[in-house]
């Protein structure tokens, strides 16, 4: 895994007292056709030749989430997860990319791992840490600890 910045995203709309603001993906300036909550790309991760993580966070002040990627370049957004609950704020820091996963900061100072799964695995509930959410899915391609 490696940090690129051929990634970047592109505002669709602002967020409003009731919607997270939508960005669009893109890869070298081009377009990607896939849009995402979100505003600001802290940092973009290449996985593989088609696979991302993206870091992606809302721009808001006193209550900052942090959600995670994973981008397919055919596919489109394959998972997600989101850090962070009500009136928590933190910034991604500390970045640490190895071969087969990704260190960082957020809220707290709490160090988090989050590693690409080589397949698909089944969830199982209330298996992620404390302050971490899914979309409900059976599966998932992501896997975090902390």
């Amino acid at each position: 895994m490696k940090v690129v910045t051929s990634l970047t995203l592109s505002q669709v709309s602002e967020a409003t007292d009731t919607s997270q603001a939508c960005s669009e993906v893109l890869i070298s300036g081009k377009s990607t056709g896939v849009t995402i909550h979100g505003k600001t790309l802290e940092a973009a991760i290449q996985v593989n030749g088609h696979r991302y993580l993206l870091f992606v966070t809302d721009d808001v002040i006193f209550e900052e989430l942090l959600t995670i990627l994973l981008f397919d370049s055919a596919q489109g957004i394959v998972d997600a997860i989101t850090i962070g609950h009500a009136y928590a704020s933190g910034y991604l820091e500390n970045l640490e990319v190895s071969a087969d996963s990704v260190k960082f900061t957020f809220i707290g100072n709490l160090t988090w791992t989050v590693k690409v799964l080589t397949s698909p695995t089944l969830k199982l509930p209330f298996s992620d840490p404390p302050g971490v959410s899914r979309p409900l899915k059976l599966i998932k391609h992501i896997d975090i600890s902390h």
